[in-house]
C-alpha cells in the first residue's frame, strides 16, 4: 500500500498524529513511522531534543498535502533519480521504501537487555521484500538495526541501499560539528563520465578551487553532495550538536556499506538539514549510468541480487550527552558492548564511552 493516511492497529500507537511503533528502554525512546518505515525520533528521555527532526514536505514542493517526517529514511532500491521510463511507470526519487506502509510483525517487546521489534514491508515496483528488525538497548541511548533484503522478482538484478539519516534544526545550527573515519571522495557535481576527478579527502570538498570544510554548515550548502570512502572495517559518523548538548552517531561494517554521502541544505541562510547517508552506492544517478561507470575509487556504486536471494546488513546507532565546548569526535571504536569516542583537538581528551549490552552487531577485524 502506497503511502497516505492510516489507521493505528493494535499494534501500533499514534505519534504525532501517525500510526508508530514507540519503543521506550530506561534512557532512551526510538519511534518508527509506520507509513514509510522512517525512524523519526531517537532521544533521550530527560531530554527533549530529537536530531533526526527532518520533514520532507518542508522541502520538496511535490509533497504538499502529505506529512512525511522522514528523519531517518531508507532509501531502496535506488539512491537517488530513475530514469524517464521507470519514471512513467511510477518508480519514486530513493525509491518506495519511504513511500509504501510498513507492516509490524512482532510489536516492542522486552527481551532479556533489550526492547525489539520486527517489521517489514513491501516493494512492489522494484519486486523486493524488507525485513527488519530493532533491538533498542534497555539501558543506554543505543539501538542496533538488522534488514534483509529478499528479491521476489522472476530474474536477477540490480539495486541500492542506503540509509539517510538526517538531522535538522534544533540540533542542527551553524556549531553542529559532523565527524568521521571517511577518507577519499568527489564532489556530485563534478561532470560525468569522471565525477571522482578532482578527489577530496574528508571533512574537505571543494567549491571551484575555494577548500571547503564540511564539518560545519553555514549560510552556504555548495558543495552540496560529497561522496567518501573507507580505509578501515569500521565505518561511523557523528554530529555534535555544542547548543543542545547532544551527539548523535553511527557505526557500521563498511563490507556492507562502504560509501558515506554527506548532503547538506540551508534554507534563508540558514542550516535545514544534513544527511548523513551510508550506503552501497556513492553516484547519485540512474542505474544506466551506474552501470556504464561500474566502480569508483575500486568501490562498487551497485549490488546485484539474484532471484529468491537475500542480502542483510546492519548498523548501530547511539546518543550521548557533551559539553557545551566539545570539540568534536577524531575516532569512534567499538568492542562487542562498548563504544568508545576519543576527542578531537589539543588538550586534555575527554573520552566518551558507552556498554550497549548485548546488541549483536558483529565487525570482524578485516579491512574492506
Amino acid at each position: 500500500m502506497l503511502l497516505g493516511l492510516l489507521s493505528p492497529s493494535q499494534s501500533e500507537t499514534l505519534h504525532n498524529g501517525r500510526p508508530s511503533v514507540i519503543m521506550e528502554g530506561k534512557v532512551a525512546q526510538l519511534v518508527v513511522d509506520i507509513g514509510g518505515g522512517s525512524i523519526v525520533s531517537f532521544r533521550l528521555n530527560n531530554q527533549p531534543t530529537n536530531p533526526l527532526a527532518f520533514d520532507s514536505s518542508a522541502f520538496d514542493p511535490s509533497e504538499k498535502g502529505i506529512l512525511r517526517p522522514l528523519g531517518h529514511f531508507l532509501c531502496l532500491d535506488r539512491w537517488g533519480p530513475a530514469t524517464e521510463a521507470e519514471k512513467q511507470n511510477g518508480m519514486f526519487f530513493h525509491g518506495e521504501a519511504s513511500r509504501v506502509e510498513w507492516e509490524i510483525i512482532k510489536p516492542p517487546t522486552s527481551e532479556g537487555d533489550s526492547i525489539q521489534a520486527l517489521m517489514t514491508a513491501k516493494l512492489p515496483l522494484a519486486g523486493l521484500e524488507i525485513k527488519r528488525q530493532i533491538q533498542l538497548s534497555s539501558d543506554s541511548a543505543s539501538f542496533f538495526v538488522s534488514e534483509q533484503v529478499t528479491n521476489k522478482n522472476l530474474l536477477g538484478r540490480i539495486y541500492n541501499m542506503v540509509q539517510h539519516p538526517t538531522i535538522g534544526p534544533p540540533f542542527l545550527d551553524e556549531d553542529t560539528l559532523v565527524d568521521s573515519n571517511a577518507q577519499k571522495g568527489f564532489m556530485q557535481t563534478s561532470p560525468l563520465p569522471t565525477p571522482e576527478k578532482p578527489a577530496v579527502y574528508w571533512p574537505n570538498a571543494l567549491k571551484g578551487t575555494q577548500l571547503i570544510d564540511l564539518r560545519r554548515l553555514l549560510d552556504d550548502s555548495d558543495p552540496n553532495v560529497v561522496s567518501f570512502t573507507f580505509e578501515e572495517h569500521i565505518g561511523w559518523i557523528t554530529a555534535s550538536s555544542l547548543s543542545e548538548g547532544l551527539l548523535i552517531g553511527y557505526l557500521w561494517d563498511t563490507r556492507e556499506y562502504p560509501w558515506l554521502n554527506i548532503w547538506r541544505h540551508a534554507k534563508n541562510g540558514k542550516p535545514a538539514a544534513r544527511g548523513l547517508e551510508f550506503g552501497t552506492t556513492g553516484l547519485h544517478q540512474p542505474f544506466p549510468v551506474l552501470v556504464e561507470k561500474r566502480q569508483i575509487f575500486n568501490r562498487p556504486i551497485y549490488t546485484y541480487l539474484d532471484t529468491g536471494q537475500t542480502s542483510k546488513r546492519n548498523y548501530l546507532a547511539f546518543l550521548f550527552k557533551i559539553p557545551k565546548d566539545y570539540r568534536g569526535v577524531a575516532r569512534a571504536t567499538y568492542e562487542t558492548g562498548k563504544i568508545t569516542l576519543q576527542e578531537q583537538g589539543s588538550g586534555p581528551k575527554r573520552t566518551l564511552k558507552m556498554k550497549t549490552g548485548n546488541l549483536p552487531l558483529v565487525i570482524k577485524q578485516t579491512t574492506p
